[in-house]
């Protein structure tokens, strides 16, 4: 009989200050990480450290901050007004208390919550602030949430705050900067926030134009006019046309990327095809009118909600929102106007104004939005066709195995929670698709078997890609037929095999999300998943290898009586083994699109002719099946 388990006072425990942020990372930065994705926790420290300083700036305090990340130290210098010298402890290391619960200090920030510099400093393993105060400095100095010393002293620099400090490995294994994902962010603070100079390691980024520097500089094609510029009180857009397909609109909340959208991003689609089929005087459908619109949206509203502690997803719904106390002690909730409401009248009226001025783009926009729509039309009888013959045969059924969110009432109710956790593994051939069926978690994962090798879309055109039995299924089961909003999985994982078959299957998927659906790449949904190469074993241990260095260091680590097995496809690893690939810990490659990236020049790269370019780069970066068999196996 099991030891029964005493409840008593002494299971009751109280985590003190920021200790409790230690234990829940996930629950106040998203994720932890290593920094090999954008997501990953180290970026949120690094840019929760930076809004503080573009905070001071947008209350019109210093017009420079100085960033240097020097292996895993960052150092970030701002010349606002600095931290009030006796609440510099108190602002660093007590949850709910920060300078930005007074919206006359900080009407308009990003980070309302009183827990981003408390963060950095728990999940730090040296964490040091000082602040700057006319010829007076504060300091305190932590190690893993934990004070080590603190005081005042006088002092001759400028006002304004420094914080230094490195990233707990203890908390982040194995971590590392890239500039791939640092560059972006700062480059966007300068375009979102005019006049302001950030120096990362040196190097200087400011912008005058603001948004339409943004677009300028990241357009991946040429634009079918010149971009429209708009800027009132609160909101600023830019918004253009290309011919590529699908939508590639930013979106920004108070300086924050909101990458996942939200609120304000579904109120300038809105707005747009509204105003436009307003200006036109005709009936167009919206999903024509936003083909191949390239644009950015950016608000400023009080006390932005977010829908993850990340800031990625706006979920406000008004403008601003108050609870006013009255004299009875009931409470008033004082509200302003909707997002929704303020964004369709500054397009509505703004926009309108602009085309009635500059008529010489108006037929260029009236070409693309009636291109698009005989496209449509074609296209969408086409899938129609196509459509009732695979449910007559009942193919669809034999392609897609579901998962239970989308069928049962069963399930929690937390909408975001349960987004965030569908994936659809797109997989080759029965054995394969059948080995993830067996070990998936049939709640929030689902399988989708492709039959051979789907056609090249980049030679063909979108006509014959609806034709396709396989794809047409594909667009089915991702539910995207109308809307990438109605997308029903956050994640996409290719699933193919580790050899040139798979390789290049997983290439022909990659490929048709690319031509016809770049945002979900640009959004983080597709993804490649990662299975092992090697099995290293001897009686007592099992080492899962992802690459012949990897199964070098196994071997030499398990030593006698090594037994190596090469897996050169998923059906080949049994579904016991399989599991442990597909869970909490399951290795995915987030496939990147940058937004200055021309999809038209990688596709010509990597699908077109067969340049000597492409031939280099092949022999340069891959890997053959006999290498890798010929690795001491």
């Amino acid at each position: 009989m099991a030891e029964e388990i005493k409840y008593t006072e002494d299971n009751i425990r109280t985590i003190e200050g920021i200790d409790i942020i230690r234990l829940r990372p996930g629950m106040y930065i998203g994720r932890l990480g290593n920094g090999s994705n954008q997501d990953d926790g180290i970026y949120v420290l690094l840019k929760e450290t930076i809004d503080n300083s573009v905070d001071e700036f947008t209350m019109g305090y210093g017009k420079v901050i100085d960033i240097t990340i020097e292996d895993r130290t960052v150092t970030v210098r701002d010349f606002g007004r600095g931290i009030p010298l006796g609440k510099v402890v108190d602002a660093t290391s007590k949850l709910n208390t920060g300078g930005k619960y007074d919206n006359k200090a900080f009407q308009k920030s990003v980070g309302l919550n009183g827990v981003g510099s408390k963060a950095v400093n728990a999940l730090s393993e040296d964490y040091y602030v000082e602040s700057f105060r006319d010829g007076q400095s504060a300091f305190a100095h932590y190690s893993k949430g934990v004070l080590i010393d603190s005081g005042q002293r006088p002092t001759r620099e400028k006002n304004g705050t420094l914080v230094k400090y490195t990233a707990d490995p203890e908390m982040f294994e194995n971590y590392s900067y890239k500039m791939e994902y640092v560059e972006p962010m700062i480059r966007n603070y300068a375009y979102l926030k005019k006049g302001l100079t950030l120096k990362l390691n040196g190097i200087s980024y400011k912008s005058e134009n603001g948004l339409l520097d943004l677009i300028n500089d990241s357009m991946p094609e040429s634009p079918l006019y010149p971009p429209i510029h708009l800027e009132g009180e609160d909101i600023e857009i830019v918004l253009t046309h290309g011919n590529s397909y699908g939508e590639n609109i930013l979106s920004f909340v108070n300086g924050q990327n909101t990458r996942d959208g939200g609120t304000h991003l579904a109120a300038f689609r809105e707005a747009i095809a509204k105003t436009l089929k307003e200006f036109y005087k005709k009936d167009y459908a919206p999903e024509d009118i936003r083909q191949g619109i390239i644009g950015a949206v950016s608000i400023q509203i009080q006390e932005p909600k977010f829908e993850s502690q990340t800031k990625i997803k706006l979920g406000s719904t008004y403008m601003w929102e108050t609870s006013v106390k009255n004299e009875d002690g009931s409470t008033t909730v004082d509200r302003g106007p909707t997002i929704r409401s303020f964004i369709n009248d500054f397009v509505k009226t703004n926009l309108d104004n602009y085309l009635h001025i500059h008529k010489e783009i108006v037929p260029a926009i009236q070409d693309k939005i009636i291109s698009s729509e005989k496209e449509r039309k074609e296209i969408s009888g086409i899938q129609k066709k196509t459509r009732e013959r695979n449910k007559r045969s009942s193919i669809y059924n034999k392609k897609l195995k579901d998962c239970r969110i989308h069928y049962t009432d069963k399930l929690p109710k937390n909408r975001q929670e349960e987004t965030e956790l569908t994936s659809i593994f797109i997989t080759e051939g029965d054995s394969a698709s059948g080995t993830i069926s067996k070990v998936r978690n049939a709640d929030f994962q689902a399988v989708f078997s492709l039959k051979g090798k789907p056609m090249n879309c980049y030679k063909d055109s979108r006509k014959k890609m609806v034709e396709n039995e396989e794809l047409n299924l594909l667009i089915s089961a991702l539910g995207i037929e109308e809307d990438m909003a109605d997308l029903r999985y956050n994640n996409i994982i290719v699933a193919t095999d580790a050899d040139d078959d798979g390789m290049h299957i997983r290439l022909l998927v990659l490929t048709f999300f690319l031509k016809y659906y770049p945002d979900l790449i640009r959004r983080g949904h597709v993804h490649i998943l990662q299975t092992p190469l090697f099995r290293v074993r001897n009686k007592k241990n099992v080492r899962y290898c992802y690459s012949p260095d990897e199964k070098e260091k196994a071997m030499k680590d398990l030593s006698k009586g090594v037994e190596v097995t090469r897996f050169k496809g998923l059906g080949e690893i049994s579904p016991d083994e399989f599991v442990n690939f597909i869970g909490d810990d399951m290795r995915l490659d987030t496939v990147k699109l940058s937004d200055e990236e021309s999809i038209s020049e990688l596709l010509e790269f990597y699908m077109g002719k067969n340049t000597i370019d492409r031939q280099r780069f092949i022999r340069q970066n891959l890997r053959s099946e006999k290498e890798l068999e010929d690795v001491n196996i």
